[in-house]
């Protein structure tokens, strides 16, 4: 059952976001914590033959999960970690929250509780929160990310469309007025016809009438969603409080939109992944990254002249890097060059965010682990504080006072 509940922040007058925001945006991602994937924690998944959050929540017995759920939620994320993001230099967090952030029914019920918190251990810190919707109902991707692998029927029905816009209503209503809230990501990636083609052979539903249903956002259906998001969302939201909107993939299309919907204090969201343009190109070097960049530093500079872009995704991960052969190095040499190698093409992605309002990385952590083991460096490359660990990122603050 939809609930609404009243509260959760303390009132005040919020902090000016969107253009006139004082110092660039340096974030992290609160992955895995509300909405979870597999690959970021699988010990949460284990006994069960489940490969989205969707699919465990049915499998599952439900008292069994929602015990699991309870201390993931309880001890993955607490105040700790908001204490060391800000330690760390960071300003915000983006915080990726389900479709059913309102339900209380187990297993997956309670999340705005843990929203809640969120809110309140940012004003602790001085940290501010982009409330990032990250799944919808029948699912906007099929990527597990979304909850749902294999589907993308969410846009079809317009039922379940209606149900994401209420759920931000909800949002906007319970921390609007939040001095910690930067402001809410309407949706997370849906997707293009480019991206949804190039991996529908790894987007396989669980129900065989979902995968013939399923098919990309058109962004026809896409200006549409954001004009009546934008709309509903202000009647809750001041104007000092920021909507963001995912580019769908489609970066270059939306240069005039917002201008032209007369749309105030608004950002346009990329995800920008090296490992994803590695796919495509197959080249893994620092020449071709480079280029890459540049080619993305061009964008972004070209769009900040008419509306704010945030990277509201992206980390050091690139083949060149990991590749790296120890040859006849001993351990400290190794890692030394391979510092060396991931800090270089971090300082390129940073020199092209920084054309941007700002940027979040994907993700402050992943499942713990002693040390990195070769088959699972990949994975270090996702957690900003192993990152930060190996000497992979350059000082951030550093970074921004060359700028």
């Amino acid at each position: 059952m939809m609930r609404f509940p009243h509260g959760g922040g303390s009132s005040g007058t919020a902090q000016a976001g969107g253009l006139n925001a004082p110092e660039p945006i340096r974030g992290v991602n609160l992955g895995n914590w509300l909405v979870l994937e597999k690959w970021m924690e699988p010990s949460l998944f284990e006994g069960y033959r489940a490969e989205d959050e969707d699919t465990l929540a049915t499998v599952a017995p439900k008292d069994q999960l929602a015990q699991r759920i309870r201390h993931h939620r309880d001890t993955y994320i607490t105040e700790r970690d908001f204490r060391e993001i800000a330690a760390c230099g960071m300003n915000l967090v983006r915080l990726p929250v389900p479709y059913t952030v309102f339900e209380s029914e187990p297993p997956l019920g309670g999340a705005w509780r843990y929203v809640d918190k969120a809110m309140a251990w940012a004003r602790t810190y001085h940290l501010r929160v982009l409330l990032d919707l990250h799944t919808a109902p029948g699912g906007q991707n099929g990527f597990d990310s979304s909850g749902l692998i294999g589907a993308v029927t969410w846009h079809k029905k317009p039922q379940n469309v209606e149900k994401a816009i209420t759920v931000l209503e909800g949002l906007a209503h319970r921390y609007g007025h939040d001095p910690a809230l930067f402001g809410i990501e309407v949706i997370n990636e849906p997707v293009s016809w480019p991206v949804f083609f190039s991996n529908r052979k790894k987007l396989v539903a669980r129900n065989p009438k979902d995968k013939r249903y399923s098919s990309y956002v058109p962004m026809s259906f896409l200006r549409q969603y954001y004009r009546a998001t934008y709309k509903r969302l202000r009647r809750y939201l001041p104007d000092d409080k920021a909507i963001v909107f995912h580019d769908g993939f489609r970066f270059g299309l939306w240069r005039d939109f917002f201008k032209r919907n007369q749309m105030t204090n608004v950002y346009v969201d990329a995800h920008v992944y090296l490992s994803a343009a590695e796919r495509i190109v197959q080249v893994h070097s620092p020449w071709a990254y480079r280029l890459f960049l540049r080619w993305q530093r061009r964008r972004i500079r070209s769009m900040q002249r008419v509306v704010p872009v945030l990277v509201g995704e992206w980390c050091v991960e690139n083949e060149w890097a990991k590749n790296l052969d120890p040859g006849e190095m001993d351990l400290d040499q190794f890692d030394d060059a391979q510092r060396r190698r991931f800090a270089h093409v971090t300082r390129m992605q940073l020199d092209c965010f920084g054309q941007a309002a700002g940027w979040m990385y994907w993700s402050w952590k992943l499942e713990p682990s002693s040390h990195t083991a070769p088959d699972a460096l990949w994975k270090e490359c996702w957690d900003f504080r192993r990152c930060l660990m190996h000497g992979w990122l350059p000082d951030i603050a550093a970074q921004d006072d060359g700028r």
